[in-house]
């Protein structure tokens, strides 16, 4: 080798064996590339596995997620009396429609049968339990559950909110949510709240205000969009907290009312691939997705005013189901029964329906549709009564050797 070609070489290794140009050459690598390096060595190992790279490379390219089934929550059960309708023991308590290899895995482990009723999920972290004392979270990714002290206050009939954050130093920190929600629909401006923090261990019970009277839907779970956290409220209203203000109210935004003809059968919430809350609701013949969007020259803090609030819904998709049932004749006998399920984790074009016991993938651009495979098809889940949640893990590379 000349000696030109050995400086070439020793060049090579030195920017290579540089941690920081490792990292400016990794974050122009696409995400299909990204999670295949690790296996070049346990340095490439190290830097990509890092919180630092993890989050300046999510940062440019975004989040991809990876599907391991359907949790399905039964309220018949959840939160009920005593003397109300009990589980029979053939019917698992957090059912998991699983749907691949990861998925089953999570079957057979056993942990999902140490977890009581499913409430929400969000980032790998789970959140279920017994209403209204036993609460657990338990993280898929490093396999920890842990049981939420009991709470202070007592809500005969509540809704949940599951926050995820991720710190610097790579820590996952979580608060947990309960919201009163009154069985009598009265005249209040007010609703108290109970937060559980992973940071101090502790319950926190607060008393938030709004303009206008309101009552929260009971037996749901919110929305989170950015820690912005959004539940359904009663009369066709959006219920809005931001708990990194510390003004402690709500505010309270009007649901868009679509053309549809009929009733709405279904309403989800999700986030957008630009950040923004999405709003489904659908019937019989077909669904609408609307986008909640703030005025030019608003605040950077979506909600920072809850009584000048500046926003508006733009009709993003709509779409009819007969359009599907063309292409899966399957589909059209059980057209009564079609409704919209989920949206999919920061996504703008895509989202699950269900179709009798069928759950289909619709991509809203091209009006395509995929029936999606999974363990329990046909199994006699009540539709009615349950709510079915897709349950995703961030697609990055994971390593317990990397603190």
């Amino acid at each position: 080798m000349t000696k030109v070609g050995r400086m070439s070489n020793d060049s090579v290794y030195a920017v290579l064996n540089c941690d920081d140009i490792l990292h400016e050459i990794l974050l122009r690598l696409p995400p299909s590339t990204i999670s295949k390096l690790i296996i070049v060595s346990k340095r490439w190992l190290r830097v990509i596995c890092s919180s630092s790279f993890r989050r300046c490379y999510l940062n440019q390219w975004g989040q991809n997620y990876r599907l391991l089934g359907f949790f399905v929550c039964n309220f018949l059960y959840l939160g009920r009396p005593r003397d109300g309708y009990r589980r029979p023991r053939s019917e698992p308590a957090l059912p998991l429609l699983s749907t691949c290899k990861e998925g089953d895995d999570l079957k057979l482990s056993g942990i999902l049968k140490q977890l009581g009723y499913f409430i929400d999920c969000s980032h790998g972290i789970i959140l279920s339990g017994f209403h209204p004392k036993t609460y657990y979270v338990y993280n898929t990714v490093t396999k920890q559950k842990f049981q939420l002290p009991e709470p202070q206050q007592f809500y005969k009939s509540l809704c949940m909110a599951l926050i995820v954050e991720e710190y610097l130093d790579g820590d996952t920190c979580y608060k947990v949510i309960r919201a009163r929600c009154e069985c009598k629909l009265k005249e209040r401006n007010t609703v108290s709240i109970e937060t559980f923090s992973s940071k101090t261990g502790n319950w926190r019970q607060t008393t938030l205000m709004c303009s206008t009277s309101f009552a929260l839907r009971p037996r749901t779970a919110a929305m989170v969009v950015r820690g912005v956290v959004h539940w359904f409220a009663m009369w066709g209203k959006l219920a809005i907290y931001d708990p990194c203000l510390g003004d402690r109210c709500i505010a309270l935004i009007r649901l868009p009312a679509g053309v549809l003809t009929h009733e709405h059968e279904e309403s989800v919430l999700g986030e957008s691939s630009d950040g923004l809350v999405q709003y489904g609701q659908s019937n019989n013949l077909g669904l609408e997705i609307w986008i909640l969007e703030k005025d030019a020259g608003a605040n950077p803090s979506i909600y920072s005013n809850c009584t000048h609030l500046s926003y508006k819904w733009i009709l993003r998709w709509r779409l009819n189901f007969k359009t599907l049932w063309k292409q899966i004749p399957s589909l059209s006998t059980h057209s009564k029964e079609t409704q919209i399920l989920s949206f999919l984790p920061q996504n703008s074009t895509s989202v699950f329906i269900r179709s009798g016991w069928n759950i289909c993938l619709c991509d809203l651009e091209t009006k395509t549709v995929e029936i999606v495979n999974y363990q329990g098809r046909g199994a006699s889940i009540s539709w009615e009564s349950s709510k079915v949640v897709p349950y995703f893990l961030p697609a990055w590379p994971h390593s317990s050797s990397v603190s």
